[in-house]
């Protein structure tokens, strides 16, 4: 798919309503696929209430032309270590450079925030992330967390 127009990046607050848009979406996607069917009323909400978004130290919204199209939040559970959460790109915008462009916001902001490497974690079923994951330079680490839905624990080194 060719994306017409040109992609934009830029910090959010967890609570603006493009943010939020776009967490929904995100959850929406999340929950559908971990289920195998669409999401039932509620379970969106209920998600974001179990895992909410209020200890990311940035937040970054990407959009196309002003459309928002994807998100990723950095935490730093340690002063040298970020953790990459939140990635997430509109089905209609993905293969388009959107995911790059993200992860690389993501870097520089973790490192801007004294970071040495960053890590994430992710589901069996999040393939195309976890290929996506590989390609940016993440490899594969032990568990890190006991998370109910981690099954692949990843980590890069940022210079």
């Amino acid at each position: 798919m060719t994306v017409e127009g040109a992609w934009t990046v830029r910090r959010a607050d967890v609570r603006e309503p493009e943010a939020q848009e776009l967490l929904v979406s995100y959850y929406d996607e999340l929950v559908s696929r971990y289920w195998g069917r669409p999401c039932l009323p509620g379970e969106v909400e209920a998600a974001m209430r179990d895992e909410p978004n209020d200890d990311l130290a940035v937040f970054l919204v990407a959009s196309v032309d002003g459309e928002p199209a994807g998100c990723v939040g950095v935490r730093m559970p340690a002063p040298d270590l970020g953790e990459l959460s939140r990635m997430y790109i509109r089905p209609e915008f993905r293969r388009s450079g959107g995911g790059a462009l993200l992860l690389g916001e993501a870097d520089r902001a973790a490192v801007e925030l004294g970071a040495r490497a960053i890590r994430l974690d992710t589901r069996h079923d999040l393939v195309e992330a976890r290929a996506m994951y590989a390609r940016y330079g993440y490899r594969d680490v032990p568990a890190f967390n006991d998370g109910p839905y981690a099954d692949h624990w990843f980590e890069k080194a940022l210079t």
